[in-house]
């Protein structure tokens, strides 16, 4: 039967069907648990969409490609955990469209950098990284503080995401300019609203500049987030998913 292989090899589209048939079976078995399966991803307790500032924050990280140099995703080893914290669990990633999981990390890993450091800090290492830490190879992102958010456009940011699953409701939408304006300042009338919408937000001038909501603002409202959603002091694994 061994030998019967060279038939393929002389016949291009013969191998060809072949291929097509073996990829093809490969695909079902992979792709038809998820149509009868309730869920794949494990609900954690805490998960949310993105505020409108976060998900600006979060585009502006990806189109600087920051991913290219720092994973988000600690994977079940001592040396990981022990250095990063807990390990990364799918429901961190549900509503991220595309997920940064990675595996280069010229810089380090940033799945539970939130709260890790002063926002004072991250301007600085943003303005200029060498100036905090004198090894770094990244380039600088003074720029990102005299960017002005468009607010007009975060709305549609919202239905876009909407579009490929994130729960965002028709409220968070119509109010994503505002609440932008309101997560930049802790004085905002509508502080308990938008907690209400987004909680565990962090609410207040990520830049130190009053003046404007700028791209500055948002990417440290994202770094401020990742890893702070989940209390992993009183999470417990659903009994499916051990």
């Amino acid at each position: 039967m061994l030998d019967k292989h060279a038939i393929f090899e002389k016949h291009g589209w013969l191998l060809s069907i072949a291929i097509l048939v073996t990829v093809s079976i490969g695909g079902i078995i992979e792709i038809a648990p998820l149509f009868y399966l309730e869920s794949t991803i494990e609900k954690v307790e805490g998960m949310r969409p993105y505020s409108p500032l976060e998900l600006a924050g979060r585009n502006v990280y990806v189109r600087e490609g920051c991913y290219l140099c720092h994973s988000q995703q600690i994977r079940p080893l001592r040396d990981e955990v022990e250095r990063y914290g807990h390990y990364s669990l799918a429901a961190e990633s549900m509503y991220d469209h595309p997920f940064q999981w990675g595996s280069k990390r010229t810089g380090p890993d940033l799945a539970r950098v939130g709260g890790k450091y002063s926002d004072a800090w991250h301007l600085q290492h943003l303005i200029d990284p060498r100036s905090v830490v004198p090894e770094s190879v990244m380039p600088p992102y003074g720029f990102l503080e005299r960017n002005t958010i468009d607010l007009d456009r975060l709305a549609l940011d919202l239905k876009a995401n909407r579009a490929v699953g994130v729960p965002y409701t028709d409220e968070m939408i119509e109010k994503a300019a505002s609440d932008a304006s309101t997560q930049t300042d802790p004085f905002s009338a509508d502080y308990d609203a938008f907690l209400a919408r987004y909680p565990k937000a962090q609410i207040r001038d990520f830049d130190g500049n009053e003046g404007a909501i700028t791209e500055m603002d948002a990417l440290i409202a994202y770094l401020q987030v990742l890893g702070t959603m989940v209390d992993f002091e009183k999470y417990q694994p659903e009994e499916n998913y051990r």
